[in-house]
């Protein structure tokens, strides 16, 4: 059995990626998860599961759209894979309030990340790896063109964003 941090992309309160935590929770109790909880409304489950990291994604995705109807993307990683990319981050620790994560469904392609690379970012910064790109916004994300919806686009994959304190949280959770 592993732990998991299973992040949903595009969760919200209402509309059409409307997915309640409770209804979640049930959902993936009854897939055959263990010890299913939910981290703030924005669509972070932690769960643990003999399956692999794929096979979880394909059921978790599975799952939700049959009993909730929302078509997103689900993107899981272990403790082990969180640490790693806490410990990645390349921006000093006085900035985690402007610090995000955009985790991707699958690695990215070498010659788009360099593409990426080569765009001029300011005031903003950002650092990409395979799996990972790190913002650092100059002020709220909320300001920046710079975004989930903006990476998927150029990087070709499906992404999903979270702040450093919502990392943090998602990595001790599954530890």
């Amino acid at each position: 059995m592993k732990k998991y941090a299973i992040l949903l992309r595009g969760i919200t309160p209402s509309g059409k990626n409307r997915v309640p935590m409770s209804v979640l929770r049930a959902a993936l109790s009854n897939a055959g998860l263990l010890d299913v909880q939910t981290y703030i409304q924005s669509g972070n489950v932690i769960a643990k599961s003999a399956l692999t990291q794929s096979s979880l994604e394909s059921l978790v995705h599975e799952v939700i759209f049959r009993e909730i109807g929302a078509d997103i993307a689900v993107i899981a990683r272990t403790h082990e894979q969180l640490k790693r990319v806490m410990e990645g981050n390349p921006f000093p620790s006085n900035a985690a309030s402007r610090t995000y994560f955009s985790l991707f469904s699958a690695p990215v392609a070498a010659h788009l990340t360099e593409e990426l690379a080569r765009l001029e970012f300011f005031p903003d910064s950002v650092r990409i790896n395979q799996d990972v790109l790190y913002t650092l916004y100059a002020t709220k994300h909320s300001d920046s063109k710079f975004n989930n919806n903006f990476f998927e686009r150029k990087l070709k994959v499906s992404a999903t964003t979270r702040n450093f304190n919502t990392m943090s949280r998602l990595m001790e959770l599954s530890a």
